[in-house]
């Protein structure tokens, strides 16, 4: 089941956070630059097409190779032409889906991506509607911590 969250704000304000230009290994550890060298605006860098961008949030594990993970939020944008390899957001005989698209023998297909286990193929037998590609995902280590009421 996809729900869709919103579309950005036609006119969103900007906010430029820090960036270290230092790569950090994913590894071993190594020592970081102790000053910040950028900045980046998460919206200039996510959303291509503010117009065109809206927001799911992705449940199940089918594409978990792919990084998307129970409760990713998908950014989508809805113009931009999709080309196989593209991973889709899709309607596919009324059920709604993120798969990879990719074309085969001339006819598209809808792939998922999870080793660990055997999903079939999806060969849109009449109706394939996309309704966007996913140009990036979002998730969440750890929730954003809610306000307790002092007592």
């Amino acid at each position: 089941m996809i729900s869709i969250i919103g579309k950005p704000h036609p006119s969103p304000c900007t906010l430029r956070l820090p960036l270290l230009e230092t790569l950090i290994p994913a590894g071993f550890p190594s020592p970081a630059a102790d000053y910040v060298q950028n900045a980046i605006d998460l919206h200039e860098r996510l959303i291509h097409n503010v117009q065109a961008t809206f927001f799911v949030r992705a449940t199940g594990d089918s594409m978990r190779d792919a990084g998307i993970v129970d409760g990713s939020v998908l950014v989508v944008d809805a113009s931009r032409p999709p080309e196989s390899g593209h991973i889709v957001v899709a309607s596919i005989d009324g059920k709604y889906v993120v798969k990879r698209l990719k074309k085969v023998r001339g006819q598209f297909e809808l792939h998922s991506e999870n080793v660990l286990v055997a999903y079939p193929v999806l060969r849109p037998s009449s109706d394939l509607q996309i309704f966007g590609v996913v140009t990036s995902h979002i998730v969440e280590h750890l929730k954003k911590p809610t306000r307790k009421a002092k007592q």
